[in-house]
């Protein structure tokens, strides 16, 4: 599908032509969408139509125009006011920023609220906006969409909450399965009747329609919206886990039980003063967690996953063709990172060659870390000689880089610190290696230490000046130098030649070819 169904049919392109038919335009368009969902109203721009894009301007505004729609089947007033002035306000951005067409998305508030059409029109007449109204489950594929541009392999169901709404969505081979709507947002469940007793069985009566028709025991649920988002970082001081990016934290169904107990217990004056999370997100974070308690329930997944990822991205991938989709995010990613901040851009695929005879077959999952690491051992160089290491660590462990899990924004990380120092010790990111076996530490300093060494063995190509050949068996590490190479060989190359070695648990061997 190339363009976005509206509710009335009409199926309109979101972006006009496609912005990757010339190199130029994947490396300079600005890709503005505005998401108008039943809480939040949110800007993103995307910098650069890349598989894995940047967030040049990302705002939004909690305005609650699906607050009371399900009792009064009207949008809240004080919403409609506040979602106006964000849509003036992001109208004006836009045009600031050079950015035409500004696609903008419209969800359940405006979609069932009986003066949704009124809004709409009033939009496109005060900011020349045109609202795209979509249905349930072209909200749910769109979702399921994004969750694809983050985690290409995706398999399982997606679960996007919104304030009125919880949309799901089968994904698997790249491709969007079964997908419904259903009335399960905070907003909606806020007027259920019955009490507590009434509120658990409207959940449970709901969500177990949903398995009946998407099936249960799915591998992985994928948790797309601002909800789960609250619940995760909940999760996270619950069990003080040691990184706050929310972006494909994992927890299990036994967490989620448990996470939810503990909410219970708490106000949500408390949950904000631990996560500095908004009253008006927080105040929702009750009613949702019992939808995700029942989800685990009924749905009985292994794991889930948090995705930063939604309809915002999915518009964006929606435009991707098939080759560009396939590609790795974080390879993307980190070439263009490469590309845009690195001394030498290019270089990292020589490196990675060069070093290519110390790792031998690596599985795919740590090869692309090895290729990552490469590609962004010299992203960091402007930063201070004293903070470099840790400047390092730190960027990739936060960066909003996708196809990436916690561990392995570790290991990449660690790896780039010992690129630049030979010793972990009192590293402030100390807490965050808890993360990663002692095996995996050792593998990260390994992968540091020989970026540390064939980074400054030669500024072109390493490889012209000498060869690496790992024996195992003999317990030697050899460098066969070239001409060029014996002439690069000086005093601070054979120290970090030896440091290398020293960590590979073998011995150095310099020779001449």
């Amino acid at each position: 599908m190339n363009g976005v169904v509206t509710a009335s049919g009409e199926t309109i392109e979101p972006f006009g032509r496609s912005l990757f038919e010339r190199a130029s335009e994947r490396s300079l368009s600005r890709v503005g969408v505005v998401d108008v969902g039943s809480n939040s109203i949110r800007m993103v721009v995307f910098d650069g139509a890349a598989r894995s894009p940047a967030y040049f301007y990302n705002e939004k505004v909690m305005a609650g125009l699906g607050q009371g729609l399900a009792s009064t089947g009207r949008l809240n007033p004080e919403g409609v006011r506040r979602g106006m002035a964000a849509l003036r306000r992001f109208a004006v951005l836009a045009d600031s920023m050079g950015i035409k067409p500004l696609t903008c998305v419209a969800t359940a508030a405006v979609r069932e609220a009986e003066d949704g059409p009124a809004f709409r029109k009033a939009v496109e007449k005060e900011t020349g906006l045109k609202l795209l109204v979509i249905d349930g489950e072209e909200e749910a594929r769109l979702s399921a969409q994004g969750v694809l541009l983050g985690w290409p392999d995706a398999k399982g169901l997606v679960c996007d909450i919104g304030g009125n709404s919880m949309e799901l969505a089968e994904v698997e081979g790249g491709k969007v399965g079964r997908r419904i709507s259903t009335p399960l947002g905070p907003f909606r469940l806020q007027q259920v009747k019955g009490g507590a007793s009434g509120l658990r069985d409207h959940i449970r009566k709901v969500i177990d329609q949903a398995a009946a028709a998407l099936g249960r025991g799915h591998e992985q649920i994928y948790l797309v919206g601002g909800s789960w988002r609250a619940i995760a970082r909940l999760d996270m001081e619950r069990v003080k886990y040691p990184m706050t990016v929310l972006h494909e934290y994992r927890m299990s169904p036994e967490a989620v039980a448990d996470t939810v107990k503990w909410i219970g217990d708490k106000t949500v004056q408390e949950m904000r003063a631990m996560t500095g999370i908004s009253q008006s997100r927080m105040e929702l974070v009750p009613l949702a967690s019992l939808v995700l308690r029942q989800l685990v329930e009924s749905m009985k997944p292994k794991s889930l996953a948090v995705s930063s990822y939604g309809i915002r991205e999915g518009l964006l991938y929606e435009q991707m063709p098939s080759g560009l989709r396939s590609r790795d995010p974080l390879i993307e990613a980190a070439r263009f990172s490469e590309r845009q901040m690195a001394r030498m851009p290019g270089f990292g695929k020589r490196l990675y060659q060069f070093l290519e005879p110390l790792f031998g077959d690596l599985p795919p999952e740590r090869d692309r870390l090895v290729k990552a690491a490469c590609l962004l051992h010299d992203t960091t160089w402007r930063t201070h000689p004293d903070y470099r290491a840790d400047a390092c660590f730190d960027n990739v462990t936060r960066a909003n880089m996708a196809a990436l899990s916690h561990p392995e924004r570790v290991f990449l990380g660690l790896s780039l610190l010992h690129r630049y120092k030979n010793s972990r010790t009192n590293s402030p990111m100390a807490p965050l290696f808890a993360l990663l076996s002692d095996k995996e530490i050792r593998e990260a300093e390994v992968l540091g230490k020989a970026m540390r060494f064939g980074a400054m063995f030669s500024v072109k190509d390493p490889a012209e000046a000498g060869t690496l050949k790992l024996q195992r068996k003999k317990g030697v590490l050899e460098l066969k130098l070239t001409r060029t190479g014996r002439a690069l060989m000086g005093e601070v190359a054979e120290v970090r030649f030896r440091a290398l070695a020293d960590a590979l648990g073998v011995t150095p061997a310099v020779t001449q070819g």
